[in-house]
């Protein structure tokens, strides 16, 4: 049975809407065709994210995702576009979405795009110290 790449977004209940956490994805094979040439062009997506009421789902991301592979777009544009699908589908508090794109003519791209919720602000940042480097050893 064959899996189908749909446009169709969904989401499910965020576990903890009060709290601010970070969800981070990774997906290394993001594929769509270069609009001029027709070429594939390949990248990976890191998309950070601090969720509001819902969460992204993800079999329904990886579908998105496949549904670009036959498109072309610039990077820029498809970059931009992901982003503005994942806010609409999600409502995050926050969200950035990078797109690292593999070498092309000698040129390797990466678009970073990013949301804002209107009104959140971010908690300041807590930096631990960290361990120095075999602390859990004696000697």
């Amino acid at each position: 049975m064959t899996t189908k790449a749909t446009r169709k977004l969904a989401t499910f209940a965020n576990p903890q809407p009060a709290r601010d956490y970070r969800i981070h994805l990774q997906i290394p094979e993001f594929t769509c065709l270069c609009p001029l040439t027709g070429q594939p062009d390949f990248a990976t997506l890191v998309l950070d994210y601090i969720p509001d009421q819902t969460c992204l789902e993800l079999k329904a991301l990886k579908l998105y995702i496949w549904s670009y592979r036959n498109e072309g777009a610039f990077h820029e544009a498809v970059t931009n576009r992901i982003l503005d699908d994942l806010v609409a589908a999600a409502r995050p508090r926050f969200m950035r979405l990078t797109a690292k794109w593999y070498v092309r003519g000698g040129i390797f791209t990466n678009v970073v795009v990013e949301q804002r919720k209107k009104g959140w602000k971010p908690a300041p940042r807590v930096d631990l110290d960290e361990f120095p480097r075999e602390s859990n050893t004696r000697g």
